[in-house]
């Protein structure tokens, strides 16, 4: 069973300095179809302008992931970390019992463009922590490389929760296949480009919950890049 959810329909909003594309509730936006999915609670697509971001502000119990598309992202947050996570990156931040922190473009030229992801943990109170690590971009050309796992290591960062997460560079003509084991469910994010999944066609920054499904065929119709979330 596969259920779209078209780029177009998603919360948006302009704050000028932001211009933010929510799949789920989040902020200002509240959708009771659209709360999360399985254990996957945010994705929002957000493109800041040059020297601007968030400012300190507050988390707790959250997987909070940053996947960055274009640019770089300044990261502080009051365990002391002070990052730039920059295109082909990925940054994990546990959040747990609390943790403070900012986010800016780090460019005062360039715009940036990013996918923040909140994931719901396995447990409350965990310790707060981070994490980054450069994605090879030579494992992401023609596959699914995984990039996010409760076990972490191997090039992926470590998630509190039973979620793998995977990109993949794709070129027209390409075909990738996912097998999901039973009672698995998956979402499937597209960043560019344009794929058919298991015959539902799929544009630039659509979004599909799929459940009940025993393998994903992924076929490239124009240069992509995706995520893919296999999630209990």
């Amino acid at each position: 069973m596969l259920n779209l959810r078209p780029a177009r329909e998603r919360g948006h909003a302009n704050y000028g300095w932001l211009d933010t594309n929510h799949s789920f509730s989040f902020a200002n936006y509240h959708d009771p179809a659209h709360m999360g999915f399985r254990d996957l609670r945010v994705i929002n697509e957000d493109r800041v302008t040059p020297g601007a971001g968030f400012d300190a502000h507050p988390h707790r119990d959250m997987e909070i992931i940053s996947y960055v598309l274009d640019g770089a992202i300044e990261h502080r947050d009051s365990l002391g970390v002070g990052s730039v996570i920059r295109r082909g990156e990925i940054q994990r931040m546990t959040a747990g019992t609390g943790i403070v922190h900012s986010e800016f473009n780090h460019s005062q030229e360039e715009p940036l463009h990013f996918f923040q992801i909140w994931i719901e943990p396995r447990q409350t109170g965990l310790e707060p922590g981070y994490e980054q690590k450069q994605i090879d971009p030579d494992k992401a050309r023609g596959n699914l490389h995984l990039i996010a796992s409760p076990q972490g290591g191997d090039g992926a960062i470590l998630i509190h929760q039973d979620v793998k997460i995977y990109t993949a560079r794709l070129a027209p003509g390409d075909e990738v296949r996912h097998a999901l084991s039973p009672r698995r469910h998956a979402w499937l994010q597209l960043a560019t480009g344009a794929v058919d999944l298991n015959g539902q066609s799929m544009g630039k920054s659509d979004g599909v919950a799929v459940s009940e499904e025993s393998e994903l065929s992924i076929r490239v119709e124009q240069e992509t890049e995706l995520l893919l979330f296999d999630l209990a």
